[in-house]
């Protein structure tokens, strides 16, 4: 087993964060870079996470056994009195893997978060036309980004200089980038961990609410049908501009380019209206006209980009807020069925899958979400508010080494007298994974204005994608140095000289810079508490709501309001499905009714020619002998007969649904119009006219 669970792992969070990416971004139409790029980040972030318990199970002297003289990869215990001997964990990586792997991971993702994704977020968001265009405003808009973090690792760099205790050298040198890094990722790290341990546990056992879920999900409606009112009429103003500088700068001006490449990005419907009505040559040299400037035009194309992008996410959103609507409508609906069988309002709009329709009918589907769901939402908010509980716990007791407080520390600690690995490893999973998930989400909820926002079924622009990228580089280096604090297998805070796992190898010590190693990394996360109990009251939400940021409030007028308007955009809207779906049943009934009546109609039109003349002959006939005898006007009308052609009931004047054309007064006079008759018929009509007056 040496190195499979390192590989198996590798594999996994591969497709794990390859998955993820795809609910949120569109790999059909965003940046192969942006895309890879993301990916990459993420993937690096998850494998830190992932890889770090197999890191601690295999480090031998952090559990009191050292490698034997003989067999360096076979373990024995360093005690005469311990009564179990240390073997080798079956998931043991051979040395000098680890800090290769470590190495390569760690100053990947590093160049990811400082250089090339704040570069790529500017060049995604440039409005240029050109690659040399869009690199030239990336370049511009990084030196203030660079310049800044520049004058932070200066800052640390002089205070070591000019301290006559430190030795500058390449490696303690490197220890000040990563303490720099690791410093404004852990003042991150706080603020969002603080945020996620109360709102994960408490948004569970909200799930249990059906109410309170319904009620939110009115004020939601509400709120995004004015975001998406908004959306709209930047969309329609935006337009307007394109329309005026597309009819401006005609095809032979040299700026036509850019203006074909805004149009291209503008939504359909609108290329097709900016296209009808233009000519196709104009003397651009004529100065009566102002045409705008290449630098106004980019302006254009970037507002061009983020309207449409925002435009087609709330009608994305709007969609499906409303099928949320209508389901948890139809469970407070089902919760009273005696039938125990859960019945829909409206059918799905994409068919379900088979394997799906075959175990979850509607019985099934009515205990779960009628009877089993809240108890599974109310037993899982238990287990992850205890969770959070240690975790606040922990952190504000884990510099104390004696007596241990911390509870991870104890956790993992009394492991180490049966060298049970697997459950070493077990340990540190769920609490690195319970703390990152805590992390992370927020980074998923948070949402600053419309420039950064994780939008999932593929609605998240490129921008948001790369700045989370940023997110995650930055936070996972210090997240993994707070498990191994809370743990005490960081030398820093133990004070243990015992073997470091391969990750700490790599990051340093932090002991170089004393005032962030004794001071902000053992007494800054203790912070976490007033982060939480801020939370718990909901204060933030509470100052939003204030400075004018309409927040969900159980106790506002403000959100009674919201709600009830989200009621009525609700009813409004399942009215207007009913009546298509009404209108659909119809059509399907006509078609059902009279579609073989049409068939035989259809092929009695499309006899062949002999028929036709014998059935003309026979109709003759039968005209001469019951009709007067009038010789002109008999030729006249058997000419007529002659010479009628069947009418094209195929054509597009004519709709083969009932429903489109209504029988009104003299609609069959008007479907058979002399209009529509061949020349030679409309004379031999007008000749018969002429003969009975």
């Amino acid at each position: 087993m040496s190195g499979a669970a390192l590989g198996i792992e590798i594999i996994f969070v591969f497709f794990l964060a390859l998955f993820i990416l795809h609910r949120y971004g569109d790999f059909k139409k965003q940046h192969r870079l942006v895309i890879i790029a993301t990916l990459l980040a993420w993937y690096l972030c998850f494998l830190i996470v992932f890889i770090l318990p197999l890191d601690v199970s295999t480090c031998p002297l952090l559990w009191g056994a050292a490698p034997h003289p003989g067999n360096p990869t076979s373990l024995s215990p360093p005690r005469l009195s311990d009564p179990l001997p240390c073997f080798e964990p079956w998931s043991y990586i051979p040395d000098g893997i680890m800090p290769i792997f470590w190495r390569v991971v760690y100053w990947t993702s590093q160049f990811l978060t400082w250089i090339l994704l704040p570069f790529m977020q500017s060049y995604a968001r440039s409005g240029g036309f050109s690659i040399t265009g869009k690199i030239k405003t990336a370049l511009i808009e990084n030196a203030i980004y660079y310049g800044t973090y520049l004058l932070i690792f200066g800052a640390f760099l002089i205070y070591v200089a000019v301290n006559p205790n430190f030795n500058l050298q390449w490696n303690q040198l490197q220890t000040i980038g990563i303490a720099a890094a690791n410093t404004w990722g852990l003042f991150l790290l706080v603020l969002l961990l603080g945020y996620g341990l109360v709102e994960i546990p408490r948004s569970h056992w909200n799930g249990a609410k059906r109410g309170y879920l319904l009620m939110k999900t009115y004020f939601k409606v509400a709120k995004l049908m004015t975001e998406k009112a908004d959306a709209e009429e930047n969309l329609e103003d935006i337009m307007e501009e394109v329309r005026k500088v597309n009819e401006s700068i005609k095809y032979n001006h040299p700026l036509r380019k850019c203006v074909d490449t805004i149009l291209k990005k503008c939504p359909t419907e609108y290329q097709e209206k900016m296209g009808r009505n233009m000519d196709d040559y104009e003397d651009f040299d004529d100065r009566q006209n102002n045409y705008p400037s290449e630098k106004s035009l980019v302006k254009l194309h970037k507002q061009v980009i983020y309207s449409v992008q925002r435009h087609r996410r709330t009608q994305v959103q709007w969609r499906i807020l409303l099928e949320q609507a209508f389901y948890l409508e139809d469970v407070a609906k089902n919760e009273t069925s005696a039938t125990r069988q859960f019945v829909h309002t409206f059918q799905f709009q994409e068919p379900e899958n088979r394997i799906t329709q075959y175990f979850y009918t509607p019985t099934v589907e009515w205990y779960w979400e009628c009877l089993l769901r809240p108890w599974f939402y109310r037993i899982l908010a238990i287990v992850l508010a205890t969770f959070s509980v240690i975790v606040v716990w922990s952190e504000c007791t884990f510099f104390s080494t004696k007596p241990v407080l911390s509870l991870f520390a104890v956790f993992i600690q009394l492991a180490e007298r049966t060298y049970n690995y697997i459950y070493i490893e077990m340990a540190c999973f769920l609490t690195i994974f319970f703390l990152s998930i805590c992390v992370y989400s927020t980074v998923f909820r948070i949402r600053v204005f419309n420039y950064y926002y994780l939008a999932s079924h593929h609605q998240t622009d490129a921008y948001s994608l790369l700045f989370s990228g940023m997110l995650f580089c930055r936070l996972t280096p210090p997240l993994c140095l707070n498990f191994l604090g809370l743990t005490h297998m960081d030398s820093s805070i133990s004070h243990k000289n015992t073997q470091a796992t391969a990750y700490t190898s790599i990051m340093g010590s932090m002991r170089v810079l004393s005032f962030i190693a004794d001071g902000f990394y053992i007494y800054y996360p203790m912070l976490v508490v007033i982060l939480c109990i801020a939370t718990y009251f909901s204060l933030g939400t509470r100052c939003l709501n204030l400075l004018g940021f309409q927040q969900f409030m159980g106790d506002n007028e403000m959100t009674s309001d919201f709600i009830d308007e989200g009621k009525e955009l609700i009813r409004r809207e399942k009215r207007k499905r009913q009546r298509q779906e009404e209108g659909e049943n119809r059509r399907r009934e006509w078609k059902e009714r009279y579609g073989n009546s049409r068939e035989d109609s259809t092929r009695n039109r499309n006899v062949h020619p002999d028929e036709k003349e014998s059935s003309f002959s026979e109709t003759n006939a039968t005209v001469s002998k019951y009709t007067r005898s009038n010789g002109r006007t008999e030729r006249d009308r058997i000419e007529l007969l002659q010479d009628a052609e069947p009418l094209d009931f195929n054509a597009d004047s004519v709709s083969d649904d009932p429903l489109d054309h209504p029988l009104d007064s003299g609609s069959a006079g008007d479907s058979l119009s002399i209009s529509q008759m061949p020349n030679r018929s409309k004379l031999f009509i007008s000749v018969n006219i002429l003969t009975y007056m």
